[in-house]
């Protein structure tokens, strides 16, 4: 079976505050082919200091997050106990997060033909929205016109 490349991304809630139109985004990913949700759990650092992990199946179905589990195909057990307590102490109290792993599937074509071709991957990162947007001003200004 080919696999698009897989990655893993950790969404921080400050407040213990998760609003439900991430969903619909999400949906629409897993819809349009975009990419397959492998992984997903939720956790939740109160003011004290305690967690307490969620998976979707565990879920209460009135919970707005309780939709995610419509949209994830897989519980392949990516996610460990020891994934899950790393991303805890990286949270300050009173916030959640969510942990998902996914596949792009829109790049799976293009990865099994670069394996084939025995294409390694050098480098590969995200560029934060933040720093997008100020190069793309700076360029705009450089050049003269207007953001």
């Amino acid at each position: 079976m080919s696999f698009g490349p897989i990655e893993y991304l950790i969404v921080g809630f400050p407040g213990n505050k998760f609003k439900g139109e991430i969903v619909p985004a999400l949906a629409e990913l897993v819809e349009n082919n975009t990419i397959r949700i492998l992984d997903l759990v939720l956790i939740a650092k109160d003011e004290e200091g305690n967690v307490a992990a969620v998976e979707l199946t565990e879920l209460d179905p009135e919970d707005e997050a309780a939709a995610l589990s419509d949209i994830s195909e897989v519980d392949a057990g990516l996610l460990n106990e020891d994934d899950i307590r790393l991303a805890a102490d990286s949270l300050e109290n009173n916030t959640s997060a969510g942990l998902l792993v996914f596949e792009n599937v829109w790049a799976t074509r293009l990865a099994e033909a670069l394996r084939n071709a025995d294409g390694r991957l050098l480098a590969n990162e995200r560029i934060p929205h933040d720093v997008v947007e100020a190069a793309l001003a700076y360029a705009a200004e450089s050049s003269g016109e207007e953001s």
